[in-house]
């Protein structure tokens, strides 16, 4: 048992490379952005067009949360709970998993509807079931869905029927998406994903929110050099993309952030990453290949383009600007300006004017050695020498790594304190050009990467209270693991955040003293809510785990229970709620019984790549080590069955549950990754035995 363990500890360390890439891989005061938002009402993903994820109630404060309760709660199905729930009509509504939509009374947790999108049994392929939603909208009695196959519903507030439905994207198209859709004006905002896997063209839709009706297209990359530019964006774009690109790169999805700020008339969209990720491979002839990683803003009416700040010029990091964007009013020089905030994944924090886009300031607030800083003059960044990894023969080291510093999940700003309270994620990567061998498992993206390697100060998390104005930190939270959960600021001078070791906690928003915290078994990565029903007050929040930081990028947070058969709960407290959790007994984590393992150095190497190339880390994890996303395989009793795990793996005998198949997978493929699943079994139970010693 000890040779066998060992060998596959050289196996893991020494093919790291290679099994490790496969990524398929923010004195001031707030603006009334729009003014159609009830006071105690949380429609959107962020509250309003401002994306503040701000609550300007104040029943809840420092002074009295020690009394803050568990008001109700409802058990939720396994899956991907990371999203952010709404609140309006008296109602809280929630989507689960695959687009599962819930609807509850607000004030006592009483089911009214649920409605289910099918799309487990309507995806066609695992990028139509990765992760699952990230939220969802409300207006005018409509609940807003974007499904990751590629639909955009509105559903009955009142009863959850379907009111309208529209295709965004074909099944057979590389694309997915999975971020809330925002309702603005009457429009419902969405856009889509899929530029880590191909170089697909990205854009941005507008629908009518009553009729379905599109209104508007914004394509964030350029089209065919050979015809005639569309418009104004598209002459600006083109220039930037040199060489023969076409056909050969692309990518600019803006799957997650959008603003708006109803007295300009602006949308602001937040434009990601380039494919294939070698920017001499996506556009041969150089340029800064616009609109990639750029923030975007357009008129609200027409999807006509206004301005633009691009945070990565000539991007190949996977550094994208889909982190949300804050919209506020500070003060600036003694004067007061509106600005948009964001903390993208680069590690800089940017201050923008919201009505031209012109440069303000911007500082480093996570650990960055890919700049030195951000030119005040230009607004671009002087990167640091020898950067471009096409520069290197061999891997090294560089920060932020493709997580960033700032993932999708939200920061929340309060114009009460003129804070930005920014969920940071402190994680390096080893990088480098492409290496023979590995192309194949890449998709072309032309890099070879492990995205999550031990480093010093590596695979750590915070919370940063940061002033805009000054540019500089107020104070900092060292979190458990390395996937902080979203962020939630109220005028009650409170700031609620969940974290990986299953406590909400709330914090004092001027001092960061901890001063309210409820354990729950789960860990917490969604990100709260406040609203108000009566006149009371509630926060609300989904546990369990999902998205990267529960499945790729999960080892950082292997010390803790993220196991995907813990309870997942909507969680709602009050100040004197009387409910309680049910008492919960820790499953074991026991590898299965293998006795006839017979270790195979070579098929367990085949194994280890398979299982990236078939994109099965993404959700299970880099080495199998599970972070609720899906469950961990290394204690799956299906890795003894040869059969068992063949039909679920390539035929898709769990599809429904989520599980969707590998067509392509060989039968060679399907053993290689049992006979690797098995051998980091064996290594797990040999670790637990010498732990009990």
């Amino acid at each position: 048992m000890e040779a066998s363990v060992s060998n596959v500890n050289k196996f893991i360390h020494a093919g790291a490379a290679a099994v490790a890439f496969c990524l398929a891989l923010s004195g001031c005061s707030g603006n009334a952005q729009q003014a159609s938002t009830v006071d105690g009402d949380w429609p959107n993903f962020g509250r309003d067009g401002s994306e503040q994820h701000y609550s300007p109630l104040t029943e809840i404060t420092a002074k009295n949360v020690d009394q803050l309760r568990l008001a109700w709660h409802y058990e939720l199905e396994p899956g991907f709970t990371v999203s952010t729930p709404i609140a309006a009509e008296g109602k809280v509504f929630t989507t689960t998993g695959h687009s599962r939509i819930r609807a509850f009374d607000a004030t006592n947790g009483k089911l009214l509807w649920e409605y289910d999108a099918k799309v487990r049994e309507i995806a066609q392929s695992a990028l139509h079931m990765s992760w699952g939603n990230k939220g969802i909208a409300y207006w005018n009695q409509r609940v807003f869905v974007a499904t990751t196959d590629g639909r955009v519903l509105a559903l009955d507030a009142n009863s959850g029927k379907p009111l309208w439905e529209q295709r965004q994207f074909e099944l057979s198209e590389l694309r997915n998406s999975n971020g809330p859709p925002r309702v603005f004006d009457g429009k419902v905002i969405v856009g889509h994903g899929g530029a880590d896997i191909s170089p697909i063209r990205g854009y941005v839709t507008a629908y009518d929110a009553m009729t379905g009706k599109l209104v508007w297209r914004f394509h964030t990359v350029p089209d065919d050099p050979s015809k005639p530019a569309e418009n104004k964006a598209e002459e600006i774009m083109r220039p930037t993309w040199k060489g023969d690109w076409f056909g050969k790169g692309g990518g600019g999805t803006a799957w997650n952030a959008f603003s708006y700020d109803a007295e300009l008339d602006l949308l602001y969209i937040g434009v990601g990453n380039g494919y294939p990720y070698n920017h001499r491979m996506r556009s041969p002839g150089g340029g800064d290949n616009l609109f990639l990683a750029s923030i975007v803003a357009v008129k609200a009416d027409t999807g006509d383009y206004v301005w633009h700040y691009q945070v990565c010029p000539a991007e190949q990091w996977d550094c994208t600007a889909v982190q949300d964007m804050t919209l506020a009013t500070l003060s600036i020089e003694g004067k007061p300006r509106k600005v948009l905030m964001q903390a993208p994944k680069n590690g800089f924090f940017y201050v923008l004017d919201a009505a031209s886009g012109k440069f303000i300031s911007a500082e480093k607030f996570a650990k960055a050695t890919w700049a030195e800083r951000i030119d005040a003059t230009t607004g671009r960044p002087i990167e640091n020498p020898r950067i471009r990894y096409q520069d290197h023969k061999d891997l090294f080291e560089m920060w932020p790594g493709p997580q960033g510093a700032h993932s999708w999940l939200p920061q929340a700003f309060s114009p009460r304190t003129g804070f930005v309270y920014i969920p940071v994620i402190e994680m390096g990567a080893l990088i480098g050009p492409p290496a023979p061998g590995v192309m194949d498992f890449t998709a072309g993206m032309g890099v070879t990467m492990i995205p999550d390697p031990e480093l010093p100060g590596s695979r750590r998390s915070a919370l940063l209270a940061w002033n805009p104005s000054t540019q500089q930190a107020a104070w900092n939270i060292e979190l458990p693991g390395d996937w902080p959960g979203g962020v939630l600021a109220t005028a009650g001078d409170l700031v609620f955040q969940g974290r990986i070791d299953g406590q909400l906690v709330a914090y004092d928003a001027q001092t960061g003293r901890q001063v309210w915290a409820f354990k729950t078994p789960s860990p917490i990565v969604a990100t709260p809510i406040s609203y108000s029903v009566s006149g009371r007050q509630y926060v609300t929040v989904l546990t369990g785990s999902g998205s990267q930081g529960g499945g790729i990028l999960a080892t950082g947070n292997a010390a803790f229970r993220t196991d995907y058969r813990l309870p997942r709960h909507v969680l709602t407290f009050a100040i004197g709620g009387t409910d309680q959790l049910p008492a919960f007994g820790m499953p074991p984590l026991i590898p299965p019984a293998d006795p006839d393992f017979a270790f195979d150095m070579e098929r367990v190497k085949q194994g280890g790549m398979a299982f990236a190339q078939h994109a099965c880390l993404v959700c299970h994890g880099m080495n199998a080590i599970g972070g609720g996303a899906a469950p961990d395989l290394r204690y799956s009793p299906m890795i003894v069955d040869a059969a068992a795990f063949k039909a679920v793996v390539k035929d898709g005998a769990l599809k429904l549950n989520g599980m969707p198949p590998s067509p392509y997978a060989t039968d060679e493929d399907v053993e290689s990754i049992r006979t690797y699943l098995r051998a980091l079994a064996q290594q797990t139970a040999a670790q637990q035995a010498v732990n009990r010693r």
